[in-house]
């Protein structure tokens, strides 16, 4: 079982939020969705994609215990909903979200990510990584050598090259963990960690604050960094 908590602020320079969040403890489902597109687009794919995952695991569910191709089944079928919409309503055109779950299966996590929000796990006051970006800086700009410095400012920084809803087929990347006790799971959006260094999550993720009070915190970090982008944070705890 986890414990967990969500929340999310448009930041300081944008007035609408685009990102959307779902804790459903019941499926032992949790989502971060960071949208983008034109007008209202961004987040109403950002809300389609989670709802359409959160609605395939609740119908699926009963099947037996869940497992990793149930979230990548539900993220394809995300994708498809998302392109369709898309392509029904002009206002709707070039939208696409990234989309970060984490699914409880027995005693392992599954998590399946497309875009640039991450899953992070947080144990023996370490903080890794656990999701890989599928950015234009991670795919392309580091495997061309160039270094970390000129990538902070390159014009290809903000580029994804996978996104739900953006194209078919898709490529989610999959993974499973045994968190122990007491570890905890961030999922976040780039507003967050885009702006904030890893050294200070881990520091606040590593006070005695409960995990709504860590939330807020990691948002304020971010907003006193300029809060460039709307900034979502799910924290989950092991029992």
């Amino acid at each position: 079982m986890l414990e967990s908590f969500g929340c999310s602020d448009p930041g300081c320079v944008r007035s609408n939020n685009e990102d959307y969040f779902l804790l459903a403890p019941r499926l032992g489902l949790y989502i971060v969705a960071d949208g983008m597109g034109g007008a209202q687009a961004g987040e109403h794919a950002s809300k389609l994609a989670t709802e359409t995952v959160a609605e395939y695991i609740f119908n699926n569910n009963g099947s037996g215990r869940p497992h990793a191709e149930m979230l990548v089944e539900a993220f394809d079928l995300a994708n498809r909903r998302v392109m369709e919409a898309a392509s029904e309503d002009a206002a709707l055109e070039g939208m696409g979200t990234t989309l970060v779950a984490a699914m409880e299966s027995g005693d392992e996590l599954l998590i399946a990510s497309v875009g640039d929000s991450r899953a992070y796990i947080f144990e023996d006051d370490q903080l890794l990584v656990i999701t890989e970006d599928q950015t234009w800086v991670h795919e392309v700009g580091r495997r061309l050598g160039i270094d970390e410095e000129s990538l902070k400012t390159h014009p290809m920084r903000h580029v994804l090259t996978m996104a739900i809803g953006v194209s078919s087929p898709l490529r989610i990347h999959s993974y499973s963990l045994r968190p122990r006790s007491g570890a905890q799971i961030l999922l976040c959006s780039d507003g967050l960690h885009g702006v904030v260094d890893a050294a200070i999550i881990a520091e606040t993720l590593n006070t005695s604050q409960s995990l709504e009070a860590k939330c807020h915190s990691l948002i304020e970090v971010a907003k006193r960094a300029g809060g460039p982008d709307n900034i979502t944070t799910v924290l989950l705890r092991a029992q």
